[in-house]
């Protein structure tokens, strides 16, 4: 048999029957999409409003296109970017526990925002927008960097486990070094802190255009390489008799990988969870190939949170809770509860 044929027996053979429910589920998160956008759109600091009304008051209008709906979009669009890179994590790591920030990514971001705060002395809050573009390009180069400094310690992508050990190395490194940073410079704790809780108040149409674009490269990308995820799902060996270029390809994989977990977090900050938890909730619903797998983890992960930053801007309305913090708390939760579901199973 000709070895190009090959992925077309893996992927023909690695294909669950409850993944014809994959079309349904993609509609039903589009739905919820949907509906979760139209009540972000009306939810502003003094509780609900009827946009009809809105279209009436200048001032009013203007709030809901400058402000609500680029703020409602990039959290969509961000946690499409998280819920894409859990997806990939965990099919590249082949461990279901794997998370987007797992490359040293999350810590690069922080220490370059940390400098670049330090350098320009400007609360957060306060900055203007050029100052946040220049944050946002800080962020970015940082989770870059991050995940270039885990691929020269693990000497590139070819053995995952250390590439996963360099990770989380280079994590500790960076995370020590944004303390000294922060620690020389106390006037920046406050910015660091919402950046390091998350939010997406300051998400912007150039914020959505950036995810919009980085979303389309990765989901590309994603559906390119989905069916070598499914070579890797049924083992290393495997894969490897399969003739596929394991090395070039996870090289592929994690600048996917790096690009979308960057750009989310460059746009919002660090937020917990929506990667580690958007893949588990798709393969719960129905268990499916990579092909499939990966865009809907992306639907889930902007389901999540959109209506994680809906519950944030609503609990304590006029204040508003970090999205950061209500994701961590749904999503122990979720692990915990699928940790007690695991172990009645065991027992029984």
């Amino acid at each position: 048999m000709p070895m190009s044929g090959a992925p077309e027996v893996c992927s023909s053979s690695f294909h669950p029957p409850s993944a014809a429910r994959a079309p349904r589920l993609a509609g039903v998160l589009l739905a919820f999409s949907a509906a979760l956008a139209l009540l972000g759109v009306s939810v502003g600091s003094t509780g609900f409003d009827s946009l009809l009304q809105a279209r009436h008051d200048a001032v009013a209008w203007q709030i809901v296109l400058d402000i609500r709906l680029p703020r409602t979009l990039g959290a969509w669009l961000a946690g499409a970017l998280l819920g894409l890179a859990g997806a990939v994590a965990q099919g590249l790591f082949r461990n279901p526990l794997a998370e987007p920030f797992l490359l040293g990514s999350a810590s690069g971001a922080t220490l370059a925002v940390s400098l670049s705060l330090a350098l320009m002395g400007v609360p957060l809050a306060a900055a203007g927008w050029l100052a946040r573009l220049g944050l946002t390009g800080a962020a970015f180069i940082g989770a870059l960097g991050g995940v270039l400094l885990t691929l020269a310690l693990a000497r590139g992508a070819r053995h995952t486990l250390r590439l996963l050990l360099a990770g989380v190395v280079v994590s500790y490194v960076l995370g020590a070094a944004k303390d000294l940073v922060t620690l020389g410079a106390p006037d920046i704790l406050q910015a660091m802190q919402i950046f390091m809780l998350g939010t997406s108040a300051f998400a912007g149409w150039a914020s959505c255009a950036l995810m919009t674009a980085a979303l389309a490269a990765c989901l590309l990308a994603a559906r390119v390489l989905a069916r070598v995820l499914d070579a890797l799902a049924l083992g290393e060996a495997t894969a490897h008799s399969l003739g596929l270029p394991l090395g070039a390809l996870r090289a592929a994989l994690v600048a996917a990988l790096a690009l979308a977990t960057g750009t989310a977090v460059a746009q919002t900050g660090l937020i917990a969870f929506v990667g580690l938890a958007a893949p588990h909730l798709v393969r719960a619903i129905a268990p499916m190939r990579h092909a499939w797998l990966l865009p809907l983890s992306a639907l889930m992960g902007a389901v999540l949170l959109l209506a994680a930053d809906l519950g944030a801007r609503w609990l304590i309305a006029p204040q508003e809770l970090p999205v950061g913090v209500l994701t961590a708390v749904l999503g122990g939760c979720y692990l915990l509860w699928l940790m007690h579901r695991q172990r009645m199973g065991a027992a029984a």
